[in-house]
């Protein structure tokens, strides 16, 4: 018998000085059965780092020719591709000819770093890529706030992001290992 996913429910309030946004979410998370709270928070922060009434969360770990987070305009034109993880390059190289901007999350300390000592030629042909790096010790320490119902505020500003459910708080530092930093919008 084949396991279900966990669900988890996040009331977010976000506030994204750099992007002027500021906003509720009331948003539900499936966490697949081989899925960490590690990665599972790792996808909400990246829903805060994007945050827009039409970015989705995917199937994730259950299809792999999904990412972990999409965002379609109205007419159906993938915007937004955004994973998180270690994934195969040829999914990027396939995201980055569907969407008009690619992103990814890695994690996983030393993993994360030869992975991408391994892949970053090959991925530095994609100008719609761009690589966030987050640290093992940041990545962790949200696994703090994961609860089956979640009361997060987030505030990002200054390239960190402060998340907390008012008990725990946790700053997050990305680095960007490629593309380019500041734009987290869509070129016009």
């Amino acid at each position: 018998m084949a396991l279900s996913a966990t669900v988890f429910k996040c009331n977010l309030q976000l506030a994204d000085l750099e992007r002027g946004h500021y906003q509720d979410y009331a948003l539900t998370l499936a966490r697949h059965p081989s899925e960490t709270d590690e990665r599972l928070m790792v996808r909400l922060l990246a829903f805060a780092l994007y945050a827009d009434e039409r970015l989705a969360f995917g199937r994730g770990l259950s299809n792999e020719d999904e990412a972990a987070l999409a965002q379609q305009d109205y007419s159906g034109e993938l915007l937004w591709w955004i994973d998180v993880g270690l994934p195969d390059p040829k999914q990027l190289r396939k995201a980055s000819r569907r969407a008009q901007q690619v992103v990814l999350l890695v994690y996983g300390g030393a993993a994360a770093d030869v992975w991408w000592a391994q892949q970053r030629g090959e991925l530095s042909g994609l100008d719609n890529l761009l690589v966030w790096r987050v640290s093992a010790e940041d990545s962790q320490a949200m696994t703090r706030l994961t609860q089956r119902n979640m009361q997060l505020q987030c505030t990002l500003q200054d390239g960190e992001v402060w998340l907390t459910d008012g008990e725990h708080s946790v700053t997050v530092r990305l680095s960007c290992l490629q593309g380019d930093p500041a734009s987290r919008s869509l070129k016009a």
